[in-house]
């Protein structure tokens, strides 16, 4: 088991303050993902504006929830499946569009679903995916702006599942009671 070190104001090097400093103003707390990600500065920064994003791209709350939380359980995220969990409650998402995706179950709305599918699909397949996913997902309404947009939550995604798989990132307090494994 690796661990890598989680950091806070006073031990995060210079480029990192004022970035955990805004996680701090922004959560009420530092989580543990920022303070691993702090150890290179960049790549907090990054993670923080792809975030953002991310967060004001074309999807919705359901939308971002599911982007998230499909990646989150494939990639089998110790940390962000909890995480992401408590943060769909704070969205006010259905408790059964969490429950269905941290249980990779098919969701009850179907423009939900091609979301989910594709997305799963983009990302179990490093982007490979065939006319036939696509049309399938046009086909319910959203269109290419949307591919893209998966692609940048994929990336905000792959920060922090990545590095919280080599840094055994512990689940902050706060999503504890939404632990999950696979």
């Amino acid at each position: 088991m690796t661990t890598l070190k989680i950091h806070n104001i006073e031990s995060a090097p210079e480029g990192s303050k004022e970035l955990l400093a805004k996680s701090l103003k922004t959560n009420g707390m530092i989580p543990g993902l920022h303070g691993v990600l702090a150890g290179a500065p960049g790549l907090l920064e990054a993670y923080q504006t792809i975030h953002k994003l991310f967060t004001e791209t074309s999807f919705d709350k359901e939308e971002l929830t599911v982007v998230w939380q499909t990646i989150n359980v494939e990639h089998e995220c110790h940390y962000c499946v909890p995480a992401h969990t408590a943060i769909a409650k704070m969205m006010k998402v259905d408790d059964k569009i969490t429950e269905a995706l941290r249980n990779e179950t098919p969701l009850e709305n179907s423009k939900l679903e091609a979301l989910r599918t594709l997305t799963l699909a983009i990302t179990r397949n490093r982007g490979h995916v065939s006319q036939e996913e696509l049309a399938a997902f046009y086909a319910v309404g959203y269109g290419e702006q949307q591919v893209l947009e998966i692609i940048l939550g994929l990336s905000q995604k792959v920060i922090s599942n990545y590095t919280n798989h080599i840094a055994n990132t512990p689940v902050d307090t706060p999503f504890k009671s939404f632990a999950w494994e696979k």
